[in-house]
């Protein structure tokens, strides 16, 4: 080890003394390279089309879960669901019984009869006052009397909606003057009950939340992907998780930087077989990243291990006849052990995989 190390560095020294250019030859014979452990790989043309594969989180859009509180305070009676049933739009839940909606109900049912009686006494004053028997000021009187009723009865209404019950519901109160004692709770969509935070016999007061519901059809995947890929993904481009065959594509992406792991939040749409995952779910996917700007013949495949740093710049040595020269490339994407990149390689070019921090040591003493 120690002589292969002395062998590099005088080589470096002869490099520097016989002056190459950064763009030059580093000149190596093919005993050099075997006692270096210099190890080639051929270059081989790429598909514009490559594959990231990133960890990232199953979650449900957030259009598609709704939380069931209660509309009333009051007692849980009934409970017709539980977690993981799936349910349909406008299905009954449950049952809450409620003293608060009976004080509801007395408070509309006086509310719809002072309606009535203003109603009656302005049509009764309506036409006094067009016989001119009563004076303007008693009509205009009644008629604000009237008004205010009306607001009154409006307000009462709405309060037993926001209670829980359907218009056809007070209507049946106005019409039979016949309490209910509580009022039940309905899904607002349809999809699987994702959570139950309540049992029955449980007290709750109002805007306390029942349940938690969500459709499980589309998904999104969150990633969160390394900041240098950032420049390769594009919205629309095509997300697989091979595990699953889920198909879907990135919808968003969201440009903040996390300053504490350096990484990009990209957001898709998984639509194909989404019903074989689950939210919460952690899973690998292959992002389909293409080079915009560069056409198909000027992708090629790598392994990761040729390609040296200098600077922000990245390079690989190519093998030539009298050893190696630098190649500037553009890396595209890169994976556990092949990267995709652009560059000006010749033809059936061969790079160097191994022993290049041999190579590097020669080329940066020779531009000194």
């Amino acid at each position: 080890m120690k002589l292969v190390r002395a062998s590099i560095l005088l080589w470096a020294i002869a490099c520097a003394a016989n002056g190459y250019a950064a763009d030059s030859t580093i000149a190596i014979t093919p005993k050099q390279q075997q006692a270096m452990g210099i190890v080639v790989y051929p270059v081989s043309k790429a598909n514009a089309e490559s594959t990231l594969r990133l960890p990232g989180e199953i979650v449900i859009p957030t259009s598609q879960e709704r939380i069931v509180s209660a509309a009333q305070g009051g007692l849980i009676d009934v409970l017709n669901v539980a977690a993981g049933m799936e349910v349909k739009k406008g299905q009954v839940l449950g049952h809450i019984t409620s003293t608060e909606l009976v004080s509801q109900q007395r408070d509309f049912l006086q509310a719809a009869t002072r309606y009535r009686l203003a109603k009656n006494s302005l049509d009764r004053d309506a036409e006094l006052f067009k016989d001119g028997i009563i004076a303007e000021r008693r009509y205009i009187a009644t008629k604000s009397d009237f008004e205010d009723a009306s607001a009154n009865l409006s307000q009462s209404k709405q309060a037993l909606r926001l209670g829980g019950m359907s218009d056809a519901g007070i209507a049946q109160l106005e019409r039979s003057g016949k309490y209910v004692n509580g009022v039940s709770f309905v899904a607002p969509i349809a999809g699987q009950v994702l959570e139950q935070m309540v049992s029955i016999g449980q007290r709750v007061d109002m805007a306390t939340p029942l349940l938690r519901i969500g459709r499980l059809s589309p998904l999104w995947l969150e990633i969160h992907a390394p900041v240098e890929h950032l420049a390769v993904l594009r919205q629309g481009m095509q997300v697989k998780i091979p595990n699953y065959d889920a198909e879907g594509k990135i919808i968003t992406i969201i440009r903040a930087i996390n300053k504490n792991d350096q990484t990009v939040h990209v957001r898709a749409e998984i639509i194909q077989n989404a019903e074989k995952l689950s939210p919460g779910q952690f899973v690998e996917a292959d992002v389909m990243t293409q080079d915009m700007t560069a056409p198909a013949t000027d992708h090629f495949a790598l392994p990761k291990q040729a390609i040296t740093r200098q600077g922000k710049d990245s390079f690989v040595f190519v093998q030539n006849a009298k050893g190696f020269i630098p190649v500037k490339v553009t890396v595209i994407s890169e994976q556990t052990e092949k990267a995709i990149v652009t560059g000006n390689f010749p033809e059936k070019a061969r790079v160097a995989i191994s022993g290049t921090v041999a190579i590097k040591a020669a080329w940066n003493a020779g531009g000194e």
